[in-house]
């Protein structure tokens, strides 16, 4: 092969390495982390503001019933409101189709758990692991139940006292289940700097994602 002249010189046969992959992930959509925290804000509303009506401690601090009730309904009602404008977005649908499928992987990370297992062989989990989808699931269920129990009791002159009387019994208990719940799913938050990083910027680095998401492939979501 003959050269052209000039072919020899500094910037002759210059090559350039295929850009390297981005170190971080994508996670989350900015509508998936807006949903995210809405529902947070709403839920920690409700659960603030029932303290605050069932503690006679807190109810004596705050004061203001009337308010405080007024916040807690409201909360409460508006609580399924940005699940329902997530629905627009397409990354949130399809997030919402893999919480809710649950295959066999999601059994043994559930094996393993019990047996008390670590590591990606022993814990396989896609973008989401059986834990997550349970809880997913779980106050899912358990916001629907809050709010029509919540509206037996809001609207009284609807139904007859002995739905009322079991409307406030179930919502009275479920809410304490519910912050206990929601206490655990806060203290693994606090214990996961990567998980929250990834649901505060939408991203997270892969090596985190391949230890504790080895059957999730970012680079195809």
């Amino acid at each position: 092969m003959t050269s052209t002249p000039g072919s020899a010189g500094p910037t002759a046969g210059t090559t350039h390495p295929p850009s390297e992959k981005d170190p971080k992930a994508r996670r989350f959509s900015r509508a998936e982390r807006w949903v995210h925290r809405a529902t947070a804000f709403l839920m920690l509303l409700c659960v603030a503001t029932a303290a605050c009506l069932y503690l006679p401690e807190l109810a004596e601090l705050v004061g203001r019933r009337y308010l405080v009730v007024t916040l807690h309904e409201w909360s409460g009602l508006l609580l399924p409101v940005p699940f329902l404008l997530g629905l627009a977005s397409r990354a949130f649908r399809t997030d919402l189709g893999r919480l809710n499928r649950f295959g066999r992987h999601d059994r043994q990370w559930l094996a393993a758990v019990r047996r008390r297992l670590h590591g990606p062989a022993h814990r396989p989990a896609g973008k989401f692991n059986a834990g997550q989808k349970i809880f997913a699931a779980w106050i899912a269920g358990a916001v629907l139940v809050m709010l029509g129990t919540g509206l037996l009791m809001w609207f009284t002159h609807l139904t007859p006292l002995v739905w009322r009387t079991s409307a406030t019994f179930v919502h009275d208990w479920l809410a304490l289940t519910v912050g206990i719940v929601i206490a655990g799913h806060i203290g693994m938050a606090v214990a996961d700097p990567e998980a929250r990083r990834g649901m505060r910027t939408g991203s997270v680095e892969r090596p985190w994602a391949r230890r504790e998401h080895p059957l999730w492939d970012p680079d195809r979501d």
